[in-house]
């Protein structure tokens, strides 16, 4: 789901769902930096118990930001990182768990949109590389100071933020380290108990996050009032928290800022793009001291209480045939914003945001569900007879919206034309008022008293003559009306579709799909495909993972008024699906140009043109734009990944990965991290202290949190010291933290979590 996009409608329509947090900064005293306590009461008026981090959300705009200097290398990433925790520690300040989530191997649904994200990521960074040379090239021939030209090992390939790569190890080493120093020396750590999630267990972060909290809150010791808190970026989370049915889940993000100023790519200074360039002034290349960056990000609140609480007067339905229910209503809501966009289908063409989609399907909803005769959803599964009257309507309107869509993209569009035609008249008289021959060179004006020698003034002045006759001359040519008023258009990519066109479902499959336009055969599998995985998204939020091996196989959605008779389709999948395994992740969705991350041998298979996989690794690939106006919004056209060919192409090579490679290979579990405040510190110190077997799992309740332990292999021993994987930290000394594995409380296939409000609510 589009972030901005869905902000921008979230906040506009429920804007007391967004709070500014109350953040107390370190203060300065005799020179000394005096720290924050977080033991103190928190500072907005709430005492929250969980804090559930989605790290990615964290671990990208710490190692490539966009709105400061890059770090030099990864030890100043991992200290970033830290620093951000901290912050979101001392804004939260949990006073019960810490729940840090790195996303391991995804479902093969979700593997796909990484795939076009990494690809078009190595296709960016080409084309920015050969950008940055030519710009560069040029400077220096006109004699400008640049910052010294990086090496080519020194670029920062973001591809390495996936699961198995000796990043992503490094990264789970350093955390490690960072939880069992704050255990150990920040008071505001103590007696709470913190949870590593890292890339070796398998599932997004987000979603081992929501696993998390949906088996415990299915145990009879669990606090219906628990106070959540989860940060993270993606507009997903708001759906998942929502579809917690937990009353007090709140959500801290980066205030969303649009069109925020980025530094120059080529001389690290702002006000510029690159294609503006001038090179660095003098002072600017001596000290830095003149380039500056935009502030501190500040942190805010989405409240999902107030949104419940907006959501139930938005739908209200009075006179029902059947008994109403708000919590079944939303998560009716939830599965309607899935057509408008999600992590794992391509959004419906008649479906957008921006054009109030979501408000267009809730009014269909309310009209539609009086004759449903109940609610479309229940616990994460989907009546379809249901949802199929209200995408019939949805059908019947689409050739509306498609025709009001290019009406407004043109009048858009004639008053973008009308404000360059003004720009460039304001432009033109501009330089006609200005005087028609400046003296140049030796003859420039200057700022006074500055000393200048003339030599050979005849041939200067000759030379000056005959330029000022040349631009006069310029300024003499008739401009040709088409050379640049029609440019823009001539840029546009045709719309061979035309949507808005009698016959546009028929040009539709066969441009898209490549299909004869007659084959309404072929439609109708892509409609019954695509809400088979309606239903499998829904699952994966209500329960769990219904299959790691489901996925859509086609890079377009099909028309609303092609869902015909889709009560036929099964919303049950295939049970005991398992993930892949981290470094055959890596083979599935990275370009060869990311090869550097991958076991040496395996490489191989991604360049090598004798390789029998060599079709999943394009060198380029075609974006369609199908509609948008940037390449980033269009569809990158890859290849799906065939299971079966690539496990049948890496089994010759498994013997040949490195002892370290096969320790990043497998999959891990969570780790639990307490220190001797805690109240079941005993417990666990003499499980450790016994170490009679590190198979052995033992159940536990710990506050309220339940779960199995085992014994850890980097528990570090009472007393002893852990050296710092950062360069320059201290070592943790005199260790007081037990680390255990740590799994969830165990649920058969059957089991159904009851998206309910539980009892004892306040």
């Amino acid at each position: 789901m589009g972030v901005p996009a869905f902000f921008r409608w979230l906040t506009r329509k429920y804007p007391s769902v967004i709070v500014n947090c109350i953040e107390q900064k370190s203060t300065d005293v005799n020179g000394e930096q005096i720290p924050i306590d977080s033991t103190l009461p928190n500072p907005n008026g709430i005492e929250f118990d969980n804090l559930y981090l989605d790290m990615n959300g964290i671990i990208h705009p710490c190692t490539h930001p966009e709105n400061k200097p890059a770090p030099k290398d990864e030890d100043e990433m991992m200290i970033a990182i830290f620093e951000c925790i901290d912050r979101l520690f001392r804004i939260v300040r949990p006073r019960k768990v810490l729940y840090m989530a790195i996303d391991g191997v995804a479902p093969r649904a979700k593997m796909n949109q990484q795939r076009s994200r990494r690809f078009r990521a190595s296709k960016e960074t080409t084309e920015k590389n050969e950008e940055l040379a030519r710009v560069r090239k040029n400077l220096i021939e006109a004699g400008a100071i640049l910052p010294p030209e990086k090496q080519k090992g020194e670029h920062f390939d973001s591809n390495c933020i996936t699961p198995g790569t000796p990043f992503m190890d490094k990264l789970s080493a350093c955390l490690h380290y960072y939880v069992h120093d704050r255990l150990n020396n920040d008071p505001g750590w103590k007696g709470i108990k913190v949870i590593l999630s890292d890339a070796n267990v398998p599932g997004e972060g987000e979603h081992k996050i929501m696993d998390f909290i949906r088996k415990q809150r299915a145990q009879p010791n669990h606090d219906p009032n628990t106070q959540h808190v989860l940060c993270g970026a993606d507009a997903d989370l708001i759906m998942l928290g929502l579809a917690t049915h937990e009353p007090n889940f709140t959500i801290i993000r980066e205030e969303f800022k649009p069109n925020q100023p980025r530094p120059c790519d080529m001389c690290g200074q702002m006000g510029h793009e690159i294609k503006d360039c001038q090179g660095l002034e003098r002072e600017v290349f001596n000290d830095g001291s003149t380039i500056e960056f935009s502030a501190d990000v500040q942190f805010i609140f989405v409240r999902l209480n107030v949104l419940r609480e907006y959501l139930e007067r938005e739908l209200e339905m009075p006179n029902l045939p059947f008994k109403y229910e708000f919590e079944r209503a939303l998560d009716d809501w939830v599965f309607m914003c899935f057509f408008v966009g999600n992590d794992f289908l391509p959004h419906l063409p008649s479906l957008e945001i921006r054009e109030n989609a979501i408000d267009r399907l809730v009014s269909l909803y309310k009209k539609t569900v009086y004759k449903t005769g109940g609610f479309l959803t229940i616990n994460g599964d989907v009546n379809l007879e249901r949802v199929q009257l209200i995408m019939s309507d949805l059908g019947m309107a689409e050739d509306e919206i498609f025709k009001k869509r290019q009406q407004t993209e043109k009048m858009f569009a004639d008053r973008n034309k009308l404000k360059k035609r003004r720009e460039k008249h304001d432009k033109l008289m501009r330089s006609r008022s200005a005087p028609s021959f400046v003296l140049g060179g030796q003859y420039a004006p200057t700022a006074p008293n500055t000393a200048f020698s003339i030599s050979n003034p005849r041939q200067t002045v000759d030379d000056m003559r005959r330029q000022s006759v040349g631009n006069e001359n310029n300024q003499g040519v008739k401009r040709k009306r088409d050379d640049n008023e029609s440019s823009d258009e001539e840029k546009e990519t045709p719309d061979e579709v035309r949507l808005w066109e009698d016959g546009f479902k028929e040009r539709y499959y066969e441009s898209k799909f490549d299909v004869d336009r007659t084959n309404s055969g072929f439609r109708h599998q892509v409609a019954l495909e695509y809400v088979r995985g309606l239903c499998w998204v829904l699952q994966y939020y209500y329960q769990g993972c219904p299959s790691w091996k489901w996925y859509f196989p086609y890079h377009y959605a099909p028309f609303a008024s092609d869902f015909l008779n889709i009560s036929a389709v099964s919303t049950k999948f295939e049970k005991g699906t398992v993930p892949f395994r981290p470094l055959e992740q890596l083979m599935s969705v990275f370009p060869a140009a990311s090869s550097k991350h991958v076991p040496q041998p395996w490489a191989v298979l991604m360049s090598d043109p004798e390789s029998t996989i060599i079709d999943f690794y394009p060198v380029d690939f075609k974006i369609d734009l199908n509609g948008k106006k940037f390449a980033w919004q269009g569809v990158a056209l890859l290849p799906f990944v065939e299971e079966t060919r690539l496990h049948k192409a890496l089994e010759p090579y498994y013997d040949l990965l490195t002892s370290e490679e096969r320790r990043r290979n497998v999959k891990g579990m969570d780790r639990l991290y307490i220190q001797q405040d805690n109240s079941k510190y005993g417990l666990l110190k003499d499980l450790y202290l016994d170490k009679t077997n590190y198979e052995n799992s033992t159940s536990v309740l710990i506050d309220g949190m339940e779960g199995k332990v085992m014994l850890a292999d980097d528990c570090v021993k009472i007393g002893g010291s852990l050296p710092s994987p950062v360069m320059g930290l201290n070592v943790v000394r005199s260790n007081q933290v037990i680390c255990v594995k740590f799994e969830d409380p165990n649920y058969g296939d059957d089991f159904i979590f009851e998206a309910i409000r539980l009892q004892g609510v306040v």
